[in-house]
């Protein structure tokens, strides 16, 4: 019992500190402090609401920068307010869906949505016309806010609702702009709360829309163990450089929000613009993906010093190699957070830049007060060092998916669909998906950790490993390969370099040297269009 209390006391304090260094407790004039609560009670806990907060406690601070320049966080709430009075009719008993790249229009478009109490559905940019069509009509999107670049693929749809253009370089159509410029805000008190609905990759099938059970209880948590693990704070800019729609760019969108922090945001990645812009805004915090990750490393090989405001990068969405964090960090100092999660769990574990170095690979510990046990296929826990499918409990809560369905549930803790397993310092490793494993002449093979191996040998730039059919075995590994840039590793040296390290099952039977891996836009391979 005294152990607990110590324990409790200890944590109170750190969290205190956490509080203190992020500049949470910024100071806010009476009549202002007086109206925060008056938001949540309106809105619920939605982006709505988080804009509406920061517009009081900070409204002459940046709120957004993006390529038609800036805005504070009272015009960004003055937009906002303006645009979800003119949309209040517009979607009917549908929707609203954001087809968006990283812009003001994007985050406009969610913080009216959220404030008339109607679901926002964030589309992912890679949509073909057919794709889209399918998850408009399954979501039941009634309104498409979109950029102009899209006009085609939603002609192409089929999508018959109301449609008003988020960012256009000319062109017919409704824009955002116009309607704000002709509309004067009024009081909107909806009937319900907003549900933001994310997503999934769809690397694995088709995409499905995630919904989650949203309230302070489930989310403070989440938020402690972040601001405890992530230096990020109040007022310093951050650079969001994954798409909004991802779950890892809208949970940062939220985080900067939040905290009064200017985003900054670029429609396309260019790795020496993000160099560029942390400079020039003395950026203290980026959120990439590791494809990005290892552009902007490449884009800063000869600086010596490439960006020294950066406290915090949070780098996740796929798997983050150790060669990778271990180069970034040599480079760029022990700045580097990796983070894991799940359109459907929201994050799971943070691995500190300490972390990072002691176990390269690792994804980190638990967040605050959120379960994660690794079980076998009779739900037995697994004790460290052994490998099974990782199963999440508390925080975020997965609500299912909207066109029906859910995840695995054990004992009320829902599957991931990823394989891992525990170090003995309680630190998390991905040892893949459990729908990647193969058998290969009997032997259980992960691909991720050939991977991983192939990775780190000097003239490999990129690779991808899956499990592809094999007569006399049942299945065996085929490599995919980028070569580096002037490099002339071939098949047999890769070949060499597996069977030095691992078991000579492990070996992948073929390698394909490629020009480059097909990715989605957060940067997850496509494996299945890799040829077999």
């Amino acid at each position: 019992m005294l152990e607990r209390v110590r324990s409790a006391a200890s944590l109170g304090v750190r969290a205190a500190r956490a509080l203190r260094d992020a500049g949470i407790l910024h100071p806010v004039r009476p009549d202002r402090a007086a109206r925060l609560p008056l938001p949540y009670l309106r809105f619920g806990p939605v982006p709505a609401t988080v804009g509406a907060i920061s517009a009081l406690r900070f409204p002459g601070r940046t709120a957004l920068i993006d390529e038609r320049g800036a805005l504070t966080y009272a015009e960004l709430e003055e937009r906002a307010a303006a645009l979800a009075t003119a949309l209040k009719e517009r979607a009917g008993d549908g929707r609203i869906g954001v087809l968006c790249r990283n812009h003001r229009g994007f985050v406009e478009a969610v913080l009216a949505a959220s404030r008339l109490g109607t679901d926002v559905v964030l589309l992912n940019t890679d949509f073909s016309a057919t794709q889209l069509g399918q998850v408009v009509e399954r979501e039941g999107v009634g309104l498409l806010v979109h950029d102009g670049e899209f006009g085609a693929a939603v002609d192409g749809s089929g999508f018959a609702g109301d449609r008003v253009l988020a960012w256009t370089d000319g062109g017919a159509g409704e824009s955002i702009d116009a309607l704000v410029a002709a509309t004067e805000a009024e009081p909107l008190n909806p009937d319900r709360s907003s549900n933001v609905i994310v997503m999934t990759s769809g690397t694995t099938g088709t995409p499905k829309g995630a919904r989650h059970d949203l309230s302070v209880a489930s989310l403070l948590p989440a938020a402690l163990s972040h601001l405890m693990r992530v230096p990020v704070r109040s007022g310093a800019p951050i650079v969001v450089a994954p798409p909004l729609f991802h779950v890892l760019g809208f949970a940062y969108t939220s985080v900067g929000l939040g905290m009064g922090m200017p985003l900054i945001l670029f429609r396309r990645f260019d790795p020496d613009q993000v160099l560029a812009a942390i400079r020039d805004c003395e950026a203290e915090a980026l959120v990439t993906v590791p494809v990005m990750l290892q552009r902007i490393l490449d884009a800063a090989r000869d600086e010596p010093r490439p960006a020294p405001s950066l406290r915090a990068v949070v780098c996740g969405g796929s798997a983050l190699h150790p060669h990778l964090s271990e180069a970034f960090m040599d480079a760029f100092g022990d700045v580097l957070i990796n983070v894991y999660g799940a359109t459907e769990t929201g994050w799971a574990t943070i691995a500190t830049p300490q972390d990072l170095r002691a176990a390269p690979g690792t994804v980190g510990r638990p967040s605050f007060r959120l379960t994660i046990k690794i079980l076998d296929e009779d739900g037995a826990e697994v004790p460290a060092g052994e490998t099974g499918e990782i199963y999440t409990g508390g925080g975020l809560r997965f609500a299912g998916y909207t066109g029906g369905g859910g995840k695995k549930v054990r004992d009320g803790l829902t599957g991931t669909g990823d394989l891992g397993h525990f170090d003995a310092e309680g630190r998390l490793f991905i040892d893949g998906r459990a729908d990647d494993m193969i058998v290969s002449g009997g032997e259980n093979v992960f691909p991720g950790e050939v991977e991983n191996l192939l990775g780190e040998h000097p003239g490999v730039a990129e690779v991808a490993v899956k499990g592809v059919e094999d007569e006399a075995f049942g299945q065996r590994l085929a490599a995919y390969v980028v070569r580096k840039a002037g490099a002339r590793v071939t098949e047999d040296d890769l070949k060499a370099h597996v069977k030095k390290h691992l078991a000579r099952y492990k070996v992948p039977r073929e390698v394909h040297f490629v020009d480059e891996l097909p990715r989605t836009s957060t940067g997850k391979v496509r494996s299945k269009t890799l040829d077999g």
